[in-house]
């Protein structure tokens, strides 16, 4: 799994015109499923999100979780996280999972950083149209791939 986390002051996606969801300071994470991923990846960055000190203590220094700001989360399907590049100018998609691997591993992602922020996770909905808007704070943008945890 890869997720790409943006540290936001607000953050909303829409689909079909409606604001669908909207958070304000906290996180926007975006997170892409391949095939062989499982719910070991998704628990183990639940883990990082909530964990990962990157907003500003009473020094100015990043040292302050999601948890400790009390931040909101607002988590994105982005099978494009998985795009192969390396022939032509064209992505190919190959490696992002299915539909049956991917939906049900999302939202098991979705609910394990609940548990561990002990916040509400805001979502889109999975492969529909969205139009994600956020003010990213900082900016701060961090890229954790579960398959490099070394």
């Amino acid at each position: 799994m890869r997720i790409v986390i943006q540290r936001v002051s607000v953050a909303s996606v829409t689909i079909d015109s409606v604001i669908h969801a909207s958070v304000g300071r906290g996180f926007l994470i975006l997170v892409g499923i391949e095939d062989a991923d499982n719910e070991e990846d998704a628990e183990w960055l639940a883990g990082k999100v909530a964990g990962l000190r990157i907003f500003d203590d009473e020094n100015g220094v990043m040292n302050r979780s999601v948890m400790d700001i009390n931040g909101e989360i607002l988590i994105i399907s982005q099978f494009t996280l998985h795009a192969l590049t390396r022939k032509g100018n064209r992505p190919s998609y190959i490696r992002a999972a299915g539909h049956e691997k991917a939906v049900p591993l999302y939202a098991f992602f979705c609910k394990k950083v609940s548990e561990k922020t002990g916040n509400e996770v805001k979502t889109g909905i999975f492969a529909a149209d969205m139009k994600v808007a956020l003010v990213n704070d900082g900016p701060v943008t961090i890229l954790i791939d579960s398959k490099n945890k070394e």
